[in-house]
């Protein structure tokens, strides 16, 4: 059973960083997928980005050149970069993990951008 634990959320100003972290454990498989979504109130939940352990990445148009996925493979931890941040990347943002078919989740971490 895969399970996922994430930090780094937090209130932060407009043009400002943080770190997302999602530490995963119990996973068998090298062929995976690390996601990060985000729902914000009254919207439904979006990708934001997406690493394939094949190298391949995916980012939603209106975080692509602000935010960074990586992975330390040796150490199960998986990171969202956020820069350049905006009022309305404000949202709880989730990790997501995909692996033989299966989908886990992590417990959701608060972003918020505000003056």
């Amino acid at each position: 059973q895969v399970q996922l634990v994430e930090s780094g959320g937090g209130l932060v100003q407009p043009g400002g960083s943080l770190r997302l972290s999602c530490a995963v454990s119990g996973s068998i498989s090298s062929i995976n997928a690390m996601g990060w979504y985000r729902q914000a109130p009254g919207k439904q939940r979006e990708l934001v980005a997406r690493s394939h352990s094949a190298g391949t990445n995916y980012y939603v148009d209106s975080v692509k050149g602000r935010f960074t996925i990586s992975r330390d493979v040796a150490k199960n931890l998986g990171y969202l970069q956020m820069n350049s941040l905006k009022p309305e990347d404000t949202a709880v943002y989730y990790c997501h993990y995909e692996e033989l078919g299966y989908n886990y989740w992590g417990q959701g971490t608060q972003v918020t951008v505000s003056s």
